[in-house]
């Protein structure tokens, strides 16, 4: 007999996981600006790069509802 989720097993994606996404996503961005600025390395392709991993760490956490 195998075990099944009572909500179908989807996964839900709330207006607060939402916000918490964004929310991480702006403190990633912030600690890899922070951290590259350190480095002497905040060229744009930096900050390009430091933009595409927060936005998707962001989206992971919107997605995940964590």
């Amino acid at each position: 007999m195998a075990l099944t989720p009572l909500d179908g097993g989807a996964i839900k994606r709330s207006r607060a996981s939402l916000i918490g996404g964004i929310a991480v996503a702006i403190g990633v961005f912030a600690l890899w600006v922070a951290i590259a600025r350190d480095l002497q390395a905040d060229g744009m392709g930096m900050l390009a790069l430091g933009a595409l991993v927060a936005g998707l760490i962001g989206l992971w956490i919107w997605r995940a509802d964590l």
